[in-house]
């Protein structure tokens, strides 16, 4: 029997192992694993060869995978709208009654179940453990009694993903009415459980991860992960005691190693190898030509059905409370009787994961009758109902300009059947600003949409004269806006509003006794706005761009007209990463977008730049020095 314990990345180590025993053919009759033990175990003992299992190892973005959400480009519009108005990822969620809550785990559950189901033959993932081509087990925790599960009836696909649920990384997995975390906790080198399968011979590899020095304590974080080491160490050494004179044990020598190096698995494939032949004299006489290759036969015997494509049959949509499921059915744009392939229904998968409203979401498909057949079973995150972000922005010149805001959003989403959303973000420092948007689809998953605004945003602003600073004015303006707008197939939205604003100027500097103006608008406007933008920061794939044209009506005053176009493309170069950039805007009377300060003419004073016309292009290259 193997045992592949626990040990996050470095339990990509076993892949190595494994491949060295097929070579030296040595027969598994049997597997049990803990966490990425189970998983790798699973795979293989479900019918994955070693070669496919490091191909998808090396192929996964492990960035993406262990990320707190799914890849910016693959949010819906609304929430990367939500990282315009602030970027930040400090967010939780909050109401009266429950007060903060944080999500289940660290990192989101989307691209990780989406990743475990490719290292799945398709046709394996809803079989119990006990019914694989080989005897196999995966350990999982009960979260609330702390008893070991083998999870001997468990569906594949759950059985794992229940037993690399970290706590605090992962978000615990609920069967049967009871949540089930990782192994590790009680069993991460589960060697009496293969005794108990029937194994006489147990090959056990140990890739848990070393406890720390005590340099390297260096917060309370790193003092728990301490504690919880020391729990899994604990069980690990009693394991270890359990082992007899003709077992043999397997030690890769990982070194520092982190839990969630996954970006080093072709070293931990390659450490697993060495510490597996390193161990050929101990094995040596477990070889076994015969035996071993009518288990490859058995477990190799039904190939994986790639799912080649069928007419789509019937959709349900199962868990929703909160949520409606009509609207979410427009979400995943998939159509009775087209042809749906495992890539199309993790396409399907990926859009309502991007909805940022599922703790979970898990595709069952049944083939019948010539049509595939598919229920998404959902697990609705209650934490995403009322969302807080907080941030703080800081400018400095270095001289004469320095200005600071705290600021919060807030999106409460799904206030009724059509999945209407009211965000709102307030700012407080050196300019003051409250500003709420409610946004009311029109139909459940209707592309169309209304929306109502109101905006007040105050502070002080420098005018400039050929450059040089004039006036310092304390400003504010207050808008109220009304819209119609059409969403573009997850690209951006293309919007029509009519609006109302006020602009208050005082003369601060020099003090100018009476010197206010005050001036009321009414306003038209199309807008387009695009965003397929992988990050705003340091973006290295996707564009975004905006196209305005205003039509504005001072009281008093003939119409004039603003027009602007802003454009980015993002692209990669090696290691770099770049960003073309451009911009026009025109003001038939008065002034257009104004130029100077960062990136904007970087080193010219901030809006010291103005005119009719503007044109701006710029070309940005960065390059990330640390992980």
């Amino acid at each position: 029997g193997l045992v592949l314990s626990g040990g996050g990345a470095r339990g990509l180590a076993h892949i190595g192992v494994l491949r060295v025993l097929e070579e030296m053919k040595i027969p598994v009759d049997l597997i049990v694993g803990t966490s990425m033990g189970a998983v790798v175990g699973g795979a293989y003992a479900s019918g994955r060869s070693v070669d496919e299992l490091e191909a998808l190892v090396k192929s996964a973005n492990w960035n993406a995978i262990l990320a707190d959400r799914p890849a910016r480009e693959r949010l819906a519009i609304r929430r990367r709208e939500d990282d315009e108005r602030l970027p930040s990822r400090i967010e939780f969620g909050f109401n009266l009654e429950r007060g903060a809550m944080l999500p289940g785990g660290a990192a989101g559950n989307g691209q990780l179940e989406a990743t475990l189901t490719s290292l799945l033959p398709a046709t394996r993932t809803d079989d119990p453990l006990r019914k694989l081509p080989i005897p196999f087990r995966a350990v999982a925790t009960d979260l609330l009694s702390g008893a070991m599960l083998d999870q001997a009836d468990t569906p594949l696909f759950e059985a794992l993903r229940a037993s690399m649920a970290v706590p605090g990384v992962f978000a615990p997995l609920r069967v049967n009415g009871r949540p089930r975390v990782d192994g590790g906790l009680v069993r991460n080198l589960p060697i009496d459980l293969a005794r108990q399968l029937g194994a006489d011979i147990v090959i056990a590899v140990n890739v848990g991860t070393p406890l720390l020095e005590e340099r390297e304590i260096t917060s309370a974080v790193m003092v728990a992960n301490q504690m919880l080491q020391i729990l899994t160490e604990q069980n690990v050494q009693r394991s270890l005691r359990e082992l007899q004179a003709q077992d043999v044990v397997i030690d890769p020598d990982l070194g520092a190693m982190g839990f969630m190096d996954f970006f080093r698995a072709d070293e931990a494939m390659a450490t697993g190898r060495r510490a597996a032949l390193a161990a050929g004299e101990r094995l040596a006489h477990l070889s076994a030509p015969a035996d071993h290759d009518v288990l490859q036969a058995r477990r190799l015997g039904t190939p994986e059905s790639a799912l080649p494509p069928l007419p789509l049959g019937e959709v349900k949509i199962s868990g929703t409370r909160r949520l409606n499921a009509e609207a979410l059915r427009a979400e995943l744009a998939l159509q009775p009787g087209d042809a749906v392939s495992r890539a199309d229904l993790t396409r399907a998968v990926e859009r309502l994961d991007g909805t940022g409203d599922l703790e979970r979401i898990e595709a069952d498909i049944d083939d019948r009758d010539g049509r595939r057949n598919v229920e998404f079973k959902l697990t609705e995150a209650d934490w995403a109902a009322s969302r807080v972000r907080l941030g703080l922005e800081l400018y400095s010149n270095f001289a004469d300009a320095n200005s600071y805001s705290l600021v919060a959003m807030h999106v409460a989403n799904w206030l009724n059947p059509w999945g209407a959303e009211l965000r709102s973000v307030a700012r407080l420092g050196s300019s003051r600003g409250l500003n709420t948007e409610f946004y009311q689809p029109l139909g459940p998953g209707s592309r169309w949409f209304a929306s109502a605004k109101l905006s007040y945003a105050a502070g002080s602003n420098d005018v400039f004269d050929q450059g040089q600073r004039a006036l310092r004015l304390s400003s504010s303006l207050t808008s109220a806006q009304l819209e119609l707008g059409h969403r573009v197939a997850g690209l951006g939205d293309l919007r029509l509003g009519i609006g109302k604003l006020r602009a208050d100027d005082e003369v601060v500097l020099p003090v100018t006794a009476g010197a206010r103006r005050s001036q009321t608008y009414g306003q038209q406007y199309i807008e387009l706005h695009t965003d397929s933008l992988d990050s705003l920061a340091f973006p290295s794939r996707g564009q975004w761009t905006t196209a305005r044209i205003e039509w504005l009506h001072p009281r008093g005053e003939s119409s004039v007209i603003n027009a602007s176009l802003l454009g980015l493309s993002a692209f990669r170069l090696g290691e770099w990463a770049g960003q073309l950039y451009g911009e026009f805007a025109h003001a038939e009377r008065g002034q257009a977008r104004s130029l100077g300060g960062y990136l904007r003419l970087s080193g010219t004073p901030d809006g010291s730049l103005l005119g009719e016309n503007m044109v701006l292009a710029r070309v940005v290259m960065a390059r990330r020095i640390g992980e």
